[in-house]
Order: structure tokens, then C-alpha cells, then sequence
């Protein structure tokens, strides 16, 4: 009997066991899901304006409507685009008339500087009057009152 099928033999003898490691999947899909975790309120979508409190009724409307957010650095958005100030008018403008708006909230944040705000309500106002749609100003609640 040479060597070679003495080792033969005992390999067929061993069991032969098919069974598949969960563990290196396990912790891919743990992975994947913390990362999901992380990137889902990202993905949200939206632009974060802290809105002051006042003594406000909720708004409604029965259509979507354009939103422009005038955030605490100055920066000015409509629809989660940012827009120099330069270009906001026509910008708004042609937002309006593509998306045929029936409202316009203006979502401006609490530590926004004043004047940023007046400049964009004024234009808000301007082009509200001249479309005859609706425009109003974005607040919380006031939980105080």
C-alpha cells in the first residue's frame, strides 16, 4: 500500500460538512443598516430654518406650496436651491409661473439678519400682487400662550 492512498482513505472517511458562515453577513447587513440609520434623515430632504414662535394659526393649503427660506447666514432658497440675492427675483419668478403656485410661505429663520428678510418679503409681495396668489409668513406655534 503506497502513501498516497492511505491518505485517500482517511479524507473519505472524514464527513464532509456544507455549512455556510452567517457571521461576516451578519455584520455587512448590520453595516448597511447603521449606515441607512445614519443617511435616512439626511435624505429627508428640506431646508432647516428655525422659524420663530409666535401666536399663530396653522396654516393649510389645498395645493403644494412654493417655499422660500431665508436661512441665518443670508443665504435665500426656494425649493431647496440655493439663490443669490441677485437672481431671486427672476428665479421666483419663474418658479411661479412653472409650477403654477397658488401660495407662497416664506420660512425665515429667527437669527436671520432683519434686512434679509424685508428685501425677500418685499419681492415675495411684489410678485404676489402682480399673479394675485397668496403668500404668508412661516412660524411655530408659541407654546408659552
Amino acid at each position: 500500500m503506497s502513501h498516497d492512498s492511505r491518505s485517500r482513505g482517511r479524507r473519505e472517511d472524514l464527513p464532509l460538512r456544507a455549512e455556510i458562515n452567517v457571521t461576516s453577513l451578519v455584520d455587512v447587513a448590520f453595516t448597511l443598516l447603521v449606515i441607512f440609520i445614519i443617511t435616512a434623515p439626511i435624505l429627508q430632504g428640506g431646508i432647516e430654518v428655525g422659524v420663530p414662535r409666535a401666536d399663530v394659526a396653522p396654516l393649510t393649503a389645498d395645493e403644494e406650496p412654493l417655499i422660500v427660506a431665508v436661512r441665518a447666514n443670508g443665504e435665500i432658497v426656494i425649493s431647496e436651491t440655493v439663490v443669490p440675492y441677485d437672481d431671486f427675483p427672476d428665479v421666483l419668478s419663474q418658479a411661479v409661473t412653472a409650477r403654477n403656485v397658488g401660495q407662497i410661505y416664506i420660512r425665515g429663520d429667527s437669527l436671520a439678519y432683519h434686512g434679509d428678510m424685508v428685501r425677500v418679503f418685499a419681492r415675495v409681495q411684489d410678485l404676489a400682487r402682480q399673479e394675485g396668489i397668496r403668500f404668508a409668513i412661516v412660524a411655530e406655534p408659541d407654546a408659552s400662550r
